[in-house]
């Protein structure tokens, strides 16, 4: 039973105030590390919840498209001043709340802060363009306005920092925001909020809801209001809000990832090892990004395997609170018996569990969500453990006679969202750049991490494929063009 001792509850944010949700209930979210704590109570939310946080961004769009630039900017570096002040208490929120260690929740609120500094800098650049004209009597230039509403759905594993990249260039070009982040997840998110509230946001231009989808989604993605949505999550969750959109609302899709390392005769195989746990087992193995396939040469595919399986064998798993974990629980219980089924598809499809899979209930381990990462080898390209994503610490190992062959395995998922390769041979990465169908392309780093300034993006059933996130392209995605003919008078 769920401990309610000294719980905080926290309230939505809608048109500047701290309500309650319209029905009063609420909910739990709880300590995947020790699924008996209960780190706070949120607002259960409903439509007309979110229907009043989508008019109030509505009444403020007005007066916020018209702040100068350099306020816009100016709460954006103050925001990033209090997360960074609160640095050790954010990161020990978010630990308990998500489960990943000390030093990747650290990394988060960090890259949170410089993505509000990043953004609030690129806004003072967003410009239209001057255009020639074959009449000397009409200027012809372009204009980038903002869109008006944005509603950002947000997913639990990065709770901090996809929430920043996509609010902050909504709100630095002049566009209003409806949040709701994912339900495992909302107090950090509510520390973001907090932290744009307490910076001086006015009233209505930053909104937070939380609940569930099911009782919140419908109106964020069709109230006629809504302008735009930004979406990270599931490829079938992306696929209804998709279907769901009107005809006039822009719509961004982060969506999942089947990805790839393919591994070279050539390559330093203690690098290769190092890069495949870095890539699939950091984070518990809950990135879009994670590696759940290695693609390896027959030459060095033993070899390979032993060094995998002793840096996987000296992983600690334990609360991200502890010192020295390597690896956290899975977020909930659904992603643990998710993990635990598929592990159970990899034996029945005839893979061979070279090591782990199990659950570890033992200890420290008894209270939460823990598994122990799993290592598959004797893995084909058609099993259900190649091709499907698993969002888990689950590293299939495929073996491949050539580059043509491995590349062909790589290419041969309905993902593309991020791919590496490890190899010593400048031509056999410049083929792999070329020929990989992935929006993200690493040679000799893991499949995982992107730079703030970097454009963030998939190909296939990753994406939509239409606007990338991160980098100065980002807030392609949050403005409109208005082409401008001014001709003279008399």
């Amino acid at each position: 039973m769920a401990t309610e001792t000294l719980v905080e509850t926290f309230k939505n944010l809608i048109d500047g105030q701290w309500v309650e949700s319209a029905s009063g209930e609420t909910f739990a979210s709880t300590n995947p590390a020790n699924a008996a704590e209960i780190v706070g109570r949120f607002q259960a939310s409903a439509e007309e919840d979110v229907n009043r946080a989508i008019e109030a961004a509505q009444r403020a769009f007005p007066a916020w498209r018209e702040t100068a630039p350099s306020k816009r900017a100016d709460i954006l570096y103050k925001a990033a001043d209090w997360l960074e002040a609160g640095l050790e208490r954010f990161a020990e929120e978010l630990t308990r709340e998500e489960g990943k260690t000390l030093a990747a929740s650290r990394m988060e609120v960090k890259r949170s802060a410089q993505t509000l500094r990043y953004y609030a800098s690129e806004g003072m650049n967003v410009a239209g363009e001057t255009l020639p004209s074959d009449d000397p009597e009409t200027f012809v230039y372009t204009r980038r306005e903002p869109l008006g509403v944005v509603t950002v759905i947000t997913p639990w594993n990065f709770p901090l920092s996809i929430p920043a990249r996509k609010i902050a260039p909504a709100l630095v070009t002049g566009n209003t925001v409806v949040f709701k982040p994912a339900s495992d997840t909302p107090l950090i998110a509510c520390r973001l909020v907090q932290a744009l509230h307490g910076a001086g946001m006015p009233a209505g231009v930053i909104n937070f809801v939380t609940g569930s989808a099911s009782k919140t989604g419908t109106p964020l993605v069709t109230h006629p209001a809504v302008k735009a949505v930004t979406f990270t999550g599931s490829t079938g969750a992306g696929e209804k809000i998709n279907r769901s959109v009107r005809l006039s609302t822009r719509v961004q899709l982060e969506l999942g990832g089947k990805n790839p390392l393919i591994v070279m005769d050539d390559a330093d195989v203690e690098q290769a090892a190092e890069l495949a746990v870095k890539g699939g087992f950091e984070l518990t193995g809950q990135a879009c990004t994670g590696t759940s396939r290695v693609i390896v040469m027959d030459s060095v595919h033993d070899r390979f395997v032993e060094a995998l399986v002793a840096r996987t064998r000296a992983l600690i798993i334990g609360s991200g609170l502890r010192k020295g974990v390597d690896v956290g629980p899975l977020a909930n219980e659904s992603q643990l018996r998710n993990v635990l089924d598929y592990v159970d598809i990899g034996k029945s499809e005839g893979a061979e569990l070279a090591f782990g899979g199990e659950r570890l209930t033992e200890g420290e381990h008894a209270a939460g969500y823990y598994v122990r990462p799993a290592i598959f080898t004797g893995v084909t390209p058609n099993m259900r453990i190649a091709q499907e994503e698993i969002f888990g610490p689950v590293i299939s190992v495929i073996r491949a006679g050539t580059f043509q062959e491995a590349m062909a395995i790589a290419n041969d998922v309905e993902y593309g969202l991020s791919a590496a390769i490890c190899t010593a041979d400048m031509n056999a990465a410049r083929r792999f750049i070329a020929g990989i169908e992935s929006g993200v392309v690493k040679v000799n780093r893991p499949t995982t991490g992107n730079a703030v300034n970097a454009p963030f993006g998939g190909v296939k059933m990753s994406s939509t494929a239409t606007y990338r996130e991160s980098g100065r392209g980002a807030l392609d995605f949050y403005t409109q063009i208005k082409t401008v003919y001014h001709g003279m008078q008399g």
